[in-house]
């Protein structure tokens, strides 16, 4: 703890081999949080930059009470969430369900393999898949999803059923074309 906190004071001072240390501690366990927000690999890391900037203009305010990994948790979700506010702002409304948007083709492998479902997982349409990494994986309860993204509770249970519902069928398609490759 001692040393993290001379981590934390060389970082305010910038030096820049105390911030890269502090980044390399910490940025593949948040790229993975990244991933799981982010549509595709390139905006999983304009997550992780923009969040990781976000930590070092405000490391001031880190008072100690948590784990500082819990505070950069936190702002990469808020960066996220952020990244995803920009995004539905700019489509049109159609776009938001846009069937397309949630097909994916994946070739018959012997086994399902963690990067299989982080695959499913980022090709939920934006909305399904943030509830469901808030929810399912943050541990977030419906009200403070809603509050997070400006969406009402029932809204939020209704995001989270059909991304459970779209992850279903793929999981589905996928022991199907093992099956018979098999």
């Amino acid at each position: 703890m001692d040393s993290e906190k001379k981590l934390i004071k060389a970082c305010l001072q910038q030096k820049k081999a105390a911030q890269y240390r502090l980044y390399a501690m910490f940025s593949k366990k948040m790229f993975g949080i990244c991933l799981r927000y982010a549509g595709s690999f390139e905006e999983a890391q304009d997550i992780l930059q923009e969040g990781f900037i976000k930590v070092f203009q405000h490391l001031g305010s880190f008072k100690g009470s948590g784990s500082l990994e819990g505070w950069i948790r936190k702002i990469i979700i808020n960066t996220a969430i952020e990244k995803y506010r920009e995004r539905i702002y700019h489509l049109p409304f159609d776009d938001l369900y846009d069937d397309e948007a949630i097909k994916q083709h994946n070739q018959a492998q012997d086994s399902l393999h963690l990067k299989d479902l982080l695959s499913f997982v980022q090709k939920l349409p934006s909305q399904y898949r943030l509830v469901f990494n808030l929810y399912a994986l943050e541990g977030y309860s419906h009200k403070e999803i809603g509050q997070a993204l400006k969406i009402s509770e029932s809204t939020s249970r209704s995001n989270l059923a059909r991304a459970r519902l779209l992850l279903k069928e793929k999981l589905n398609k996928e022991s199907e074309l093992i099956l018979r490759v098999i």
